[in-house]
């Protein structure tokens, strides 16, 4: 049997910086786990030079390898450019949801009192992101117009994704869209968690609107949750509960194309957070969430072996973290390497 290969995306800035972080745990003279690394640039330069053919590549490397590790990119601003790689990544993948989880980060206080998980688990395509926009003057001033669309498919698999993902947290399936105001649109998705819910006797499901999602989050924190979204409410979602347990640098975004069976069948890790120009060059950013989104990969592996430099690497993250080793968001002093040192030997000394 071949080796498993990480299709490997390069970015830009603060995350081509992290990313390398991450590489330096998964190489297979540290975990002992013989993995190929078949690197993309996808920095802005590189998309530009090629006219976005570099991320077709890349995404069809994906889609035979099953396995991507992605750093932050840049997406330039104005019309016409070549725009964001992540959207035609989703697309070419065929990418049903994203996972972003929120977790305590072990010997830091969170500014809200959370304890057990948050996952939310959004629609990887349409809703906002890739809609048809457009101005139109008219007698009484000028309009901005948009145009979205969901499908059902993607509604079903962000539904039973998510209460498969709340059974094996033990969980409860929470939140939804704004069912009343949009009942043909958002409805969609609230129709499937309740068609899913049934076929999930075991796992307690309590719909809230999308404002009231965010108000009880302050108040529910205390019990494990699975939030299914929206694409553009998960965004947003995602954004707050990472942050809710202290950075939105301490956890890995998983983007998963679903196979006939719900099951994950080509999996894309990468950080939350985008380039951070401001932290470019200085070794100051925490890799947390980066090597994270490498060790998750591993972790989807069929492979016990895998499994176990995932969680070794995991395990080692975070007891780093609450040993002292933390960067400047996390309230220490450490620089990016030597975070990645630390985690490094703790993992060697596991394996």
């Amino acid at each position: 049997m071949s080796k498993p290969t990480i299709v490997v995306m390069e970015g830009d800035q603060t995350g081509q910086e992290l990313l390398e972080e991450a590489l330096r745990v998964l190489s297979p003279d540290v975990t002992g786990y013989d993995v190929a690394f078949q690197r993309f640039d996808l920095s802005l330069g590189n998309r530009r030079k090629t006219n976005n053919q570099v991320v077709y590549e890349a995404a069809a490397a994906m889609r035979e390898s099953r396995l991507g590790l992605k750093a932050a990119t840049i997406t330039p601003e104005t019309k016409g450019d070549v725009g964001s790689p992540n959207a035609i990544l989703r697309k070419e993948i065929n990418g049903t949801v994203i996972v972003r989880t929120g977790r305590r980060i072990p010997g830091v206080q969170p500014p809200v009192a959370v304890s057990s998980p948050i996952s939310v688990v959004r629609m990887a395509v349409d809703d906002a992101y890739g809609a048809k926009e457009w101005r139109e003057e008219t007698a009484d001033g000028e309009y901005a117009f948009r145009t979205e669309k969901i499908s059902r498919a993607i509604c079903k698999g962000v539904a039973k994704y998510a209460f498969q993902h709340a059974k094996r947290l033990n969980a409860k399936v929470f939140g939804g869209p704004k069912f009343t105001v949009s009942p043909i649109y958002e409805g969609m998705l609230k129709e499937e968690m309740d068609a899913a819910a049934p076929q999930y006797p075991d796992v307690a499901y309590e719909p809230q609107l999308i404002d009231a999602t965010y108000a009880l989050l302050l108040v529910k924190a205390g019990e494990p949750l699975v939030i299914p979204a929206l694409n553009r409410d998960g965004d947003c979602l995602s954004d707050l509960v990472l942050q809710m347990f202290g950075s939105i640098a301490g956890s890995e975004s998983i983007l998963l194309a679903l196979d006939d069976n719900f099951q994950p069948n080509v999996v894309m890790a990468e950080a939350p957070h985008g380039t951070a120009p401001s932290l470019f060059g200085k070794n100051v950013a925490n890799p947390m969430a980066m090597i994270l989104a490498g060790a998750s990969l591993l972790g989807y592996q069929d492979d016990k072996a895998a499994q176990t430099v995932s969680q070794a690497i995991y395990d080692s993250t975070l007891e780093a973290v609450m040993e002292g080793t933390r960067t400047s968001d996390l309230g220490g002093k450490s620089t990016t390497t030597e975070f990645t040192d630390e985690v490094i030997r703790r993992v060697r000394a596991k394996l």
